[in-house]
C-alpha cells in the first residue's frame, strides 16, 4: 500500500497513566522537567520529524480539556490529530489510538508519553528498520547483571547479560501487522508487558534499533531528579 510515492506515517502518543507511584496531584506527563512538561517534551520530536504525518494523543478521559489546553493549545502543536481517552490499563489505551489514525497510515510509532528524551534520529533509525523488516523497538543493553529470583526470595538463575536489553519507546510496526496483534490479544483476552509481544504472539521478528541511556521513563518521584539532570545536559550541548 503506498500512496503517491509516501509512506503516510502516524505516531500514537500514549499518555493515560494515572502516576499512583509518584502519590502527587498532578499525573507525571504534566510535571514540568527543564522548564517543560514532560509530556511536551516528547510531543516536541514528533512535531518536528518531518516523517510524522499526524499524531493521535491518547490522555486520560478526565484530563482531555486540561491537556488540550496547558499543552496543545500552549505550545501549539499542529500535528495532533485527535486526542482520545485511554483505557483501564496501556494496552487499551495504545488500541484505542490505534483504531483512530488515519486510513492512510501504514507506519505507526507507539511512544510512552513519560519518555520525554527520545531524539529524532532514533525515530528515523526505527522507521527505516520497520521499511524493511516490519516491526522494530528502541533498546539498549543491559548495564547490570540480571537474576531470575524465585521463592523465598532465592536466585534461580543468572541470564547472559550480553543478550539482555532494557526494551524503551517508540516501537515501531507495520500498521496492518500491530493491528492483527492487538485484535488477536483481545480477542484471546491475552495482556503483555508491552506492544512488541503481541507481534511476537504472531510468529513474527522484532528487530531491535540501539536507543540511548537517556530515553528513560518517568515512573517514579526518583525519576524526575534525573530527568532534570539529563534536561541540563541537553540545553547544555
Amino acid at each position: 500500500m503506498n500512496f503517491k510515492g509516501h509512506t503516510f506515517i502516524s505516531a500514537v502518543i500514549v499518555a493515560a497513566g494515572k502516576s499512583t507511584r509518584m502519590n502527587m496531584d498532578i499525573n507525571k506527563q504534566y510535571l514540568e522537567i527543564g522548564g517543560m512538561p514532560v509530556l511536551a517534551h516528547a510531543l516536541n520530536v514528533f512535531e518536528k520529524c518531518m516523517e510524522i504525518d499526524e499524531i493521535i494523543l491518547v490522555v486520560n478521559s478526565e484530563e482531555i480539556s486540561y491537556c488540550k489546553n496547558n499543552i496543545i493549545d500552549k505550545y501549539g502543536f499542529k500535528k495532533i490529530a485527535k486526542v482520545v481517552p485511554g483505557g483501564d490499563e496501556r494496552q487499551f489505551s495504545v488500541y484505542n489510538g490505534l483504531k483512530q489514525v488515519n486510513g492512510k497510515c501504514e507506519i505507526v510509532l507507539i511512544h510512552d508519553g513519560a519518555r520525554p528524551f527520545i531524539t529524532e534520529d532514533i525515530i528515523l533509525e526505527g522507521i527505516e528498520k520497520t521499511k524493511e523488516f516490519g516491526a522494530a523497538c528502541i533498546a539498549v543493553p543491559m548495564k547490570d547483571t540480571v537474576k531470575v529470583v524465585g521463592n523465598g526470595d532465592v536466585i534461580e538463575s543468572s541470564p547472559d547479560r550480553n543478550k539482555l536489553w532494557a526494551v524503551q519507546t517508540p516501537q515501531i510496526f507495520r500498521y496492518e501487522l500491530i493491528m492483527k496483534a492487538y485484535e488477536k490479544a483481545c480477542k484471546d483476552g491475552y495482556t503483555g508487558t508491552d506492544d512488541t509481544v503481541l507481534v511476537e504472539r504472531l510468529g513474527y521478528n522484532v528487530h531491535v534499533v540501539l536507543g540511548n541511556y537517556y530515553n528513560i521513563k518517568i515512573t517514579t518521584k526518583e525519576d524526575l531528579v534525573i530527568a532534570e539532570a539529563i534536561a541540563e545536559a541537553i540545553q547544555a550541548k
